[in-house]
């Protein structure tokens, strides 16, 4: 493998918060420093980057992914504002585009709805995506991918008006929803294959070097994360590391060893095993009633007892587990079940496998400390304050602004010392580490807000930390560790002060802390040069 020398730029490393340069030699930092010294180095490299003031960092982990499904959104009608979808008329005109421009059979998809946003206030239902899409087969993921609607083409073939979750308007959740979602994913292999390939190269074209893909029989087939293990197994691939997460339910320690057989390399057996659903779609389950629809409480998937069988199993298995979390209700069940694996496999074994959960956007004291106290560790979405948060966000309107107000606390789990790992839960919201990361220092609840070096780092050594691989020095940069790398480009990096010249990013070298770009509200977003995985670049402008 080659050596690359990037100099002329700034470093963020807390081993050397004055870097400027770093030369990575057969996939490993082997040395950072000042310009002047990298002089004498040149010689020895392969490659000679001139960062011209460019940023290097660690590069982003996205601690919450789906790769089939984000392949299969960035491939889709794009239901969002963001793809020029503001009303339902605008939505049934995309749907009737991508109908009448189909060239197979294969089902029209569309990701990314949000009734809230509509001035109609409401999705389409079925005879309407009957007449817009001529009688093709028609699934629409709602932004939160837990409900869809679907035209009747689809629910006819798939049976889905046989099953819990099942609406006559077409509205689909629950057993209905998986079903939908197991209809709209029937592509040939070779399909698969390029829809994994392409969301991981989007990923490393945001600086993306990881990502934990969380797999369950409702999202893919274990024969896809072995493709994906398969296909991401040597940074040689050009595409990001991948850790693998698949939601399956266990009763005893032979259905997760039979698990772990099955797919090579799994990382845990959970992420994506759901103990709830989601507020924006009613289903996550909260201990009081929904504000918007008092007679719902939402929908509890897993009971204590099924929580703490999977959690003792997969313990004995010597594997991590994980589910999915999000309302109060849901919480105090999984506490419920957590427990009582504590009492059956001792407080020692449950906190060495660290197990995490997943957006955990419903915490509060109590929740807290037994969360500290049981070893928990966190994976969670800042993006999701930024797109439902604030007093006319969608967690208002689902929980009214009281409850709404505590949701995501992100700087009370910092401060609690709670292992925080950041991602996008793409395609639910885009895979863009830096919107998170600014997400974060721009909580809407400012008391909840947190710095950028403590956002930035969730964002990178802590995906890897949640996923137990810090111990191989991923996510920094010092000697010795992975060159797992972005460099970014940002405008206005640089002004003169009297000592010398210094960043004006938002935090300062001088006093011995790693730079990085601003994050308040107006600033531009920074842009990725090039993305390195191990030494390998898998996304370059250069």
């Amino acid at each position: 493998m080659s050596s690359t020398l990037y100099r002329h730029g700034v470093v963020h490393s807390a081993a050397d918060p004055f870097a400027e340069a770093i030369l990575v030699d057969d996939g490993t930092v082997v040395w950072l420093g000042a310009d002047d010294t990298a002089d004498g180095l040149v010689a020895r490299a392969d490659e000679v980057v001139d960062l011209d003031g460019a940023l290097v960092a660690p590069g982003f982990v996205d601690a919450h992914v789906h790769v089939l499904e984000t392949g299969l959104a960035l491939d889709s009608v794009d239901l969002s504002p963001e793809g020029g979808v503001h009303s339902l008329a605008d939505a049934l005109d995309a749907v009737h585009r991508a109908a009448r421009d189909r060239t197979s059979d294969a089902p029209v998809l569309g990701f990314g709805w949000d009734e809230l946003r509509w001035p109609e206030g409401r999705p389409p239902t079925r005879d309407e995506l009957d007449a817009a899409a001529g009688g093709a087969p028609v699934y629409l993921a709602r932004v939160d991918v837990h409900s869809a609607v679907v035209s009747s083409a689809l629910s006819d073939a798939a049976g889905l008006d046989r099953l819990p979750g099942w609406s006559y308007d077409g509205r689909v959740e629950r057993d209905a929803h998986h079903a939908a979602r197991d209809a709209a994913r029937q592509v040939s292999p070779e399909r698969r294959t390029a829809l994994y390939r392409r969301a991981l190269e989007h990923a490393a074209a945001r600086g993306v070097v990881s990502v934990h893909e969380h797999s369950a029989p409702s999202i893919d087939t274990r024969a896809g994360l072995v493709e994906l293990l398969e296909l991401t197994a040597d940074a040689a691939s050009g595409l990001p590391h991948l850790v693998a997460y698949r939601g399956e339910q266990c009763v005893t320690v032979d259905d997760a060893r039979e698990i772990l057989a099955a797919i090579p390399g799994l990382t845990g057996i959970g992420g994506d095993l759901n103990v709830d659903g989601s507020l924006g779609s009613h289903t996550a389950a909260v201990r009081s009633p929904y504000t918007d629809a008092p007679e719902s409480s939402g929908v509890l998937y897993l009971t204590a007892e099924q929580i703490c069988n999977h959690l003792t199993a997969v313990t004995r298995a010597g594997v991590q587990g994980g589910f999915h979390v999000i309302g109060d209700r849901a919480m105090d069940e999984l506490l419920l079940g957590l427990r009582a694996a504590v009492d059956v496999e001792g407080p020692d074994a449950i906190a060495r496998m660290g197990h995490r959960l997943e957006h955990a956007e419903m915490v509060d004291a109590p929740t807290l400390a037994a969360l500290v106290l049981l070893g928990v560790r966190l994976s969670m979405q800042p993006a999701f304050d930024a797109a439902w948060g604030g007093p006319e966000g969608m967690y208002a309107t689902r929980l009214g602004a009281g409850r709404a107000a505590a949701l995501n606390p992100l700087a009370d789990l910092a401060a609690a010392g709670v292992p925080l790992a950041f991602g996008s839960d793409s395609p639910v919201t885009p895979v863009d580490p830096w919107a998170g990361v600014r997400a974060a220092v721009q909580h809407r609840a400012v008391d909840q807000r947190i710095s950028a070096r403590a956002a930035f780092r969730a964002s990178t050594r802590g995906g890897w930390r949640v996923a137990g691989l810090d111990h191989t020095g991923a996510g920094e940069l010092r000697v010795g560790a992975p060159a797992h790398l972005a460099v970014w480009r940002a405008e206005d990096l640089t002004v003169q002060a009297a000592e010398g010249q210094f960043s004006s990013w938002s935090t300062d070298a001088r006093a011995g802390i790693p730079l990085l770009p601003d994050l308040g509200p107006d600033a531009p977003a920074p842009v990725c040069l090039r993305t390195v995985r191990g030494g390998v670049v898998l996304h370059d402008t250069f």
